[in-house]
Parts: structure tokens; C-alpha cells; sequence
């Protein structure tokens, strides 16, 4: 029996859904998803692996404009992940029309497969939808449209017979037991990165970085001390709250997701820091793990 596998990048931009078709295609919640743009920061690793088949799922930042060091190197992770990709998932919504000639050029010039996700059309009339597909058959003509519903996971199993359609013949590149190649300390820091985005508002969600500082699994308890990086003192004291109380909230609803990712009981213990312009300083953005060497 003939084993297929390969790299899947998932581009789009900001909100179209990009995590939550990655999160119902594994199966697993693995990006945070929250209403704001920009949610997601890194590349994230999705790994599906089946008897003959392994597919490596990249999330992506959204597609955008930047205009500091860090939004710089998230786009820059956006086109790694194109050069590294098998096959394409560009991932649009009713009435997104990708203005972003720069990426959908270099795309239309790729020889990779790819497959456009029409994705939210349950928020969509089936006129609106058919437009759509007529719109970007005409736009992508190499590509393989389809409209979906990542949120009710309505199509996606075409989605997934579509991708494995494209897929080379390849040895696993995983152990078949892998989910992701990220850490168990790099998802305690988006799961209270998420709570940030949910629980403020205005600038405060972006101006904030998590660090996991220490991660001691003790027999009934694991104790974890995680740092909030902000960009100034008032922003610190936004988080935090009167007596406390913002960061105590902060604290319960992170660790209450963290218990059921992590399936144990834990301690969590969160910090405020001052780290001023730190999306602008290429040593801190090396440290947190945007720009690698």
C-alpha cells in the first residue's frame, strides 16, 4: 500500500477562520481562537496521520500590512510556510476579495497544488455562495474551490479527500502518534494569551507577550509561573486591575483551559512585566521565538 504525506500551509487573512478549519481538520483545539484580528502569532503544527497517510497542517498569522518588527516577522513566517507547503489552503470568506496582490500573486505563480476554502457560508445565502465559487474559479482557475463551513465542519470532508488527492507518495515524516511539534509550554502561553485577547480591549491585547517561566509537574499538583510582557506601566496596571482583580480573572479563566488541555490539576501563577517596545527589538522577538537564526 502506497503512504502519503506532506506540508499543508493554511493562508489567509486575519478572521476568516484559518484556526478553526485547522482545529476541525486534526481534531484537536490547538490554535486559540478569539474575534480579534491577529490572534495568531506563530506557526502552529497540526500533525494527522492515518494508516496510509500523515498531513502536516500549518496555521498561519493572517495576511496583512505590517508595520513594526513583529507583524514584519509574522509575515515573514506566512511566506516560509508557502515555500514549505505541498499543497495550499487560501482561506476566504464571503465578500473577502484578497486584496493583497503581493501574496496572491506569488500564490497564482506557485506550481503546488492549490485548494481555496470558501469558508463561513453558513453565514451566507446559497446565491451569495455560488457567486463566490463562480468568482474565484474564474480568479484561481488552477485551484480546487470549495465552499465550507469550518465552524459546523459542513464539507470539510471534501476538504480533507481534496488534500489527500494532492498529497505526494512519502514516508511519514512524524512519529504517527505526534499531534504537533510545538511544546506543552508554548500552549499554556496561548491559552492565557487568548484570555488577554477575551477579557480586554483596545491595545492591550497586542501589546502583550506571554513567557512561561517555570513548569514543575509535582504528584497532585503542577506548578506554573508564566510572565505578561507589556509595552508600558499603564498597560500593566490595566491588566492587573483595582486590588488585583482583572489578573484574577485572567488567572481562573486561563487555568481553567489549561487544566483541560493538560488533563492535571495546576497551580498558576502570573506576572506583569515592562518590556518597552519589545515588538520593535530584534533580541526580544528572538527570545520570544518570532525570529529564529
Amino acid at each position: 500500500m502506497s503512504h502519503k504525506s506532506g506540508f499543508v500551509s493554511i493562508i489567509g487573512y486575519p478572521n476568516v477562520g484559518k484556526s478553526t478549519l485547522m482545529n476541525a481538520l486534526v481534531g484537536e483545539r490547538l490554535s486559540i481562537i478569539t474575534p480579534k484580528a491577529q490572534t495568531t502569532r506563530h506557526r502552529i503544527m497540526g500533525i494527522l496521520s492515518g494508516e496510509d497517510y500523515q498531513v502536516i497542517y500549518s496555521d498561519t498569522p493572517g495576511v496583512i500590512d505590517p508595520r513594526y518588527k513583529l507583524q514584519r516577522a509574522m509575515m515573514a513566517a506566512v511566506y516560509t510556510a508557502l515555500d514549505d507547503a505541498d499543497v495550499i489552503l487560501l482561506v476566504t470568506e464571503p465578500g473577502n476579495n484578497f486584496s493583497q496582490e503581493e501574496i496572491l500573486l506569488k500564490i497564482k505563480l506557485i506550481t503546488k497544488p492549490v485548494i481555496l476554502i470558501i469558508n463561513k457560508i453558513d453565514l451566507s445565502n446559497m446565491e451569495m455562495v455560488e457567486e463566490e465559487v463562480v468568482k474565484w474559479t474564474t480568479a484561481m482557475p488552477n485551484a480546487t474551490v470549495l465552499p465550507v463551513s469550518a465552524l459546523h465542519k459542513a464539507n470539510l470532508d471534501q476538504v480533507f479527500r481534496a488534500i489527500l488527492r494532492s498529497l505526494p507518495e512519502s514516508p511519514a515524516f512524524y512519529p504517527k502518534d505526534e499531534l504537533t511539534d510545538r511544546s506543552q509550554r508554548f500552549f499554556v502561553s496561548e491559552i492565557i494569551r487568548e484570555k488577554i485577547l477575551l477579557n480586554y480591549s483596545q491595545e492591550i491585547p497586542y501589546s502583550t507577550e506571554v513567557r512561561v517561566d517555570s513548569f514543575n509537574e509535582e504528584e497532585h499538583v503542577t506548578h506554573i509561573t508564566a510572565t505578561i510582557y507589556v509595552t508600558r506601566e499603564s498597560q500593566k496596571g490595566i491588566l492587573i486591575g483595582h486590588h488585583g482583580s482583572a489578573i484574577k480573572k485572567l488567572g481562573i479563566d486561563a487555568r481553567k483551559d489549561i487544566e483541560a488541555f493538560l488533563g492535571m490539576h495546576i497551580f498558576l501563577e502570573l506576572r506583569v512585566k515592562v518590556a518597552k517596545e519589545w515588538r520593535e527589538d530584534d533580541r526580544t522577538l528572538r527570545r520570544f521565538g518570532y525570529i529564529n537564526d
